[in-house]
């Protein structure tokens, strides 16, 4: 028998249908239940691609006298936390203010006004890997909630203070302060990347890509080699490593080891939109081919196997396929043989590092670019690499999460559109140009209000502040592409709800309309993807340079100074943010077009071919600070802006772009 999840549209609360737990969404429902009968919550987050999601549910939900024990002595609630990520957000802070470092599945017990009073990610069902088993915690929790109530009601009002004190925090400090807080940051995480395998930290190593982007910035502002070639040292070593999927494209959440030998298998939207743009920016800056091929093949993955019908994108793809973690990916020698032959399974398994021994479970290898082949054998190899990839093909697909988020479609346009403007190439514009539109019919209300999510036609959970800002930030991204004056409207339009709704003294991650939480969340800390609060900062500027308007510049600025101390704590919690402030400290560069658009094409191509982190584009009649800007004796001419002020026109487009680098 089903429980009510099989009526959710999220496909990880439709995993969890057919526990014999008696699972509640989020919602009055559990809510009025947990106060009638008068017992605890036990909340339970997650995602339809997290592996240790699934090991806690076979080992316990599934369980029936661990069900049992749930059903009697809790109120239990399911969240899919790509839907609620402002659920996930004030409950992962439960965790880390009992000095964890948080993850999934996350597992809190609250009061029936959602208060909570303990927390923690995975629990085996019985005592190991130093955790108590789930059954004994369900057991002592509920002792507790019985018989010392006062004792977790402390517990309660420790974590709402905690709250209170987390947030102020945030908002004071006395560090000393760097003149130029961006370079520190950026030399920082220069100096930090592994000098071997590249990337920031030891195993379990991330991509990082907001970092990397800081520091992308401030070589093109600085010049410093060391910059650079740290960006280019772990943009090659995670190419090269099993992070990335060799025969399909794309990359994966995360390796278990320090040199991107072994994923983590599951792959997210989010991770690959910042990384095409990561890597579409370094190929706009040094030319490097390779940069190009992976960003490219990323680009594929997304169209073949994550996009839509219609054109938006779908959320991951599990680690997992037939039970096993990274069976769909890995090889052994003899399935290349079986698929190649003699010889082409020899330089195969020569490239792909693939051996009797193998890097992973079962003898088999996580395949990755061992040796350095000549031009002759890479084309040979691309050929192998497309009947090993049609023979992968007829094995069992890890699951696919099909919700459709409105945050994650907007950073794979950002990265879609820097593909376009550093390459030309007309697919990548008109897939951004899809998945747009798919989110502006299907998930924006008649009054400008976002959804969150869409999955097999319901639109579902009011937008977040993350939903607002890069979604406005992908359109101006558009619209800088296209030039269609409705993305830029459309941008404008959502900067204003941001405004309206977000705004009380600074940002808040959910609107003032929202549904009353224990806590309201600021959430300005990046975290595998850009926080909101940062990329709020990118559209407030963004359009001051395009409108001219002044609140959005003063609101900026306002955040920029709210956590400019946190910022100076924590570089790797606000690079986005210091990336923000690169943008004000270097002095945005308008440039504004006049006359006609068919005429325009070398002078945009030569702008969106180059590297110009911190510029905006725009055509004069499309804007408001392009009034009164016209076409030099009738020729297609642009109008370098700096602080609002314009140099003559130019119709070149080699002055044009001498002129953006001086």
């Amino acid at each position: 028998m089903s429980n009510r999840l099989a009526k959710e549209t999220s496909p990880y609360l439709r995993q969890h249908a057919e526990n014999p737990v008696d699972w509640y969404p989020w919602g009055e429902e559990a809510f009025r239940r947990a106060r009638d009968e008068d017992k605890p919550i036990h909340l339970s987050l997650g995602y339809a691609a997290c592996h240790w999601c699934h090991v806690m549910a076979h080992e316990s939900f599934e369980n029936p006298e661990t069900a049992r024990l749930m059903n009697e002595r809790f109120i239990n609630i399911k969240v899919d936390r790509q839907e609620r990520p402002d659920l996930d957000d004030i409950y992962q802070t439960v965790v880390q203010m009992m000095g964890q470092g948080g993850g999934w599945p996350l597992t809190v017990f609250l009061t029936a006004q959602r208060e909570p009073f303990f927390g923690g990610t995975y629990f085996p069902p019985d005592d190991g890997y130093g955790r108590p088993g789930f059954t004994q915690l369900l057991l002592g929790l509920s002792d507790a909630w019985q018989n010392n109530r006062a004792a977790l009601q402390q517990n309660v009002e420790q974590f709402l203070q905690g709250y209170r004190t987390l947030e102020a925090s945030m908002l004071e400090g006395d560090t000393p302060l760097e003149q130029d807080q961006p370079a520190a940051a950026a030399r920082l995480f220069a100096r930090s990347t592994d000098p071997v395998h590249g990337g920031l930290g030891n195993a379990p190593k991330f991509p990082n890509p907001a970092c990397h982007d800081l520091v992308l910035r401030l070589y093109q502002r600085l010049r410093e080699p060391d910059l650079l070639s740290s960006v280019e040292l772990t943009l090659d070593r995670m190419a090269a490593g099993g992070l990335y999927d060799h025969l399909g494209g794309g990359f994966a959440r995360y390796c278990v080891d320090e040199r991107w030998a072994v994923p983590h298998f599951e792959k997210m939207l989010y991770d690959n939109g910042q990384l095409v743009k990561l890597y579409a920016d370094c190929y706009r800056e040094t030319g490097n081919p390779a940069w190009r091929r992976v960003f490219e093949e990323t680009i594929d993955y997304i169209l073949r196997d994550m996009t839509h019908p219609e054109g938006g994108f779908y959320a991951s793809e599990d680690a997992d396929s037939e039970g096993e973690e990274g069976k769909f990916y890995v090889w052994t020698p003899a399935q290349v043989q079986a698929v190649l032959g003699d010889p082409d399974a020899a330089l195969a398994c020569r490239a792909y590092g693939i051996t009797a021994v193998g890097n992973f479970e079962h003898a088999s290898t996580v395949l990755h670019r061992a040796v350095d082949l000549d031009a002759a054998q890479e084309v040979q190899l691309a050929g192998l690499r497309d009947r090993l990839l049609l023979a992968r093909t007829q094995r069992i697909r890890p699951g696919r999460d099909e919700n459709i988020l409105t945050s994650w479609n907007a950073l794979m346009i950002q990265g879609l559109c820097a593909a376009y403007q550093a390459t030309g190439t007309t697919t990548h514009l008109n897939a951004a140009r899809r998945a747009a539109d798919f989110i502006l019919d299907r998930l924006l209300t008649s009054e400008g209000r976002l959804y969150r999510a869409w999955r097999e036609g319901v639109a579902k959970v009011p937008g977040f502040l993350e939903d607002y800002a890069f979604l406005a930030n992908a359109l101006i991204d558009l619209y800088e592409c296209d030039f269609e004056k409705r993305y830029f409207e459309r941008a404008t339009q959502l900067v204003e709800v941001i405004l309206d709704k977000f705004w009380e003294d600074g940002l808040y991650f959910t609107p003032s309309d929202g549904e009353p939480l224990v806590h309201r969340p600021r959430a300005p800390h990046d975290s595998a993807w850009p926080s909101g609060t940062s990329a709020c900062v990118f559209a407030f500027l963004r359009l001051f340079e395009l409108t001219g308007r002044e609140l959005y510049r003063e609101r900026a600025e306002q955040v920029l100074t709210m956590y400019r101390a946190a910022a100076a704590q924590n570089p790797f919690g606000f690079a986005h943010l210091l990336a923000a402030q690169d943008w004000v400290q270097r002095g945005p560069i308008s440039i504004v077009i006049a006359g006609e658009r068919s005429a325009a094409s070398d002078l945009v191509t030569s702008l969106q071919r180059r590297y110009l982190p911190a510029r905006v584009l725009a055509f004069a009649e499309d804007v408001p600070i392009g009034a009164g800007r016209h076409a030099l004796a009738g020729q297609t001419s642009a109008y370098v802006c700096r602080n609002h002020t314009c140099e003559p026109p130019v119709t070149s487009a080699k002055e044009l772009v001498e002129r953006c680098l001086k």
